[in-house]
């Protein structure tokens, strides 16, 4: 009997199972092959720090000795130490990467054992709609997971990697002028140092985006207003954020769901709307947050974007998120009225 006729004498629960197990002992073989990626990378790492460490010294040996020292030997030893530095960084973001897909592999194999935990041993009528559930759970989650890591990906492509791109050149610009012209030289490392502090800038962006410390620290509130006051000075709109009810720490995923769509309604509008005011409106209560993010942009026909197969990835995976924990999610808009959306999360709270 072929795998597949077997297949169709399992039943439903079964088959699922079979399914998941297999799929479980894949994610680990992927795993391991990673995990000796990852040691090969920290060695490569290892010796590159090695080696930077000791130009470092050499340069350092230059610098005291810098007027003795020939000019073409001072050139190449900077040459070493730009071309050691690229390669180490180069690295270090390869090993960055595969600790994340390793780290992400892990945190999938885990959900699928405590799922094959949860539902081996139980009969088809201990879980509802199995098929369509779990399934559709795991396919949202690694949705998710891996439009967020392209939309990071982009951003380190069109932002820091090109200004590090931009220092090696500007270095080697600097570098040419060196013997024929300080002053020249001066300019571009000051032209250097410009674009360093600029990008340090875009990546404290990229970190309060990813991760805001604050939510941690202070709260949804507090987040919410630092936000709005950062996203209206990167984008030139008008925000007025207006908060009503008890000011007050919630659960910290309850936080997280409420910060990410409002970061996503404020994202769509930037991209989409047109507008030039949004007005963002909290209000706590005993028993939910209710949130509503309004602008005055163009507006759009709401029942065809909420469709499942035209609805944009935000609005979709937001009101997914929402309705999974009890809350709500609604959009009013109209074709050069504005549009108003409304969610609301329960506090958790008795």
């Amino acid at each position: 009997m072929t795998e597949a006729e077997i297949q169709e004498e399992l039943s439903p629960m079964e088959a699922f199972l079979e399914s998941s197990r297999d799929e479980l002992e894949q994610v680990r073989k992927e795993r391991k092959e990673i995990g000796m990626l990852v040691e090969q990378s920290q060695g490569e790492v290892e010796k590159l720090a090695q080696r930077n460490a000791s130009i470092a010294a050499t340069l350092k040996q230059i610098e005291s000795n810098f007027d003795t020292v020939p000019r073409e030997d001072i050139r190449n030893t900077y040459e070493a130490a730009q071309d050691a530095q690229q390669r180490l960084f180069t690295m270090r973001g390869q090993l960055e990467k595969l600790e994340s897909d390793q780290e992400t592999l892990q945190r999938y194999a885990e959900f699928i054992q405590s799922t094959l935990n949860l539902l081996e041993g139980r009969s088809p009528d201990e879980v509802t709609d199995l098929e369509s559930g779990t399934p559709t759970v795991i396919e949202q989650i690694i949705d998710a997971q891996e439009e967020e890591r392209r939309k990071i990906s982009r951003q380190i492509h069109d932002g820091p990697a090109q200004s590090l791109s931009n220092f090696i050149l500007q270095a080697e610009i600097a570098m040419r002028f060196f013997d024929t012209d300080q002053d020249k030289a001066r300019e571009e490392l000051n032209n250097l140092k410009a674009s360093a502090t600029s990008t340090f800038s875009k990546i404290r962006d990229y970190i309060f985006d990813l991760r805001p410390m604050m939510l941690d620290d202070l709260g949804i509130v507090p987040t919410i207003r630092r936000y709005c006051e950062a996203f209206q000075e990167k984008t030139g709109l008008e925000l007025n954020v207006v908060v009503t009810g008890t000011e007050r720490r919630l659960e910290a995923h309850r936080e997280v769901l409420i910060f990410r769509t409002v970061q996503a309604l404020l994202q769509n509008v930037r991209d989409y709307a047109q507008a030039t005011q949004v007005k963002i409106m909290v209000d706590l209560d005993d028993t939910q947050v209710r949130a509503t993010v309004e602008d005055n942009g163009k507006g759009f026909d709401v029942e065809p974007i909420m469709q499942e197969e035209s609805a944009s990835h935000g609005i979709r995976v937001s009101k997914d998120r929402l309705e999974q924990v009890g809350g709500t999610f609604e959009i009013e808009s109209k074709l050069g009225e504005g549009t108003r959306v409304t969610f609301s999360v329960p506090t958790g709270e008795v």
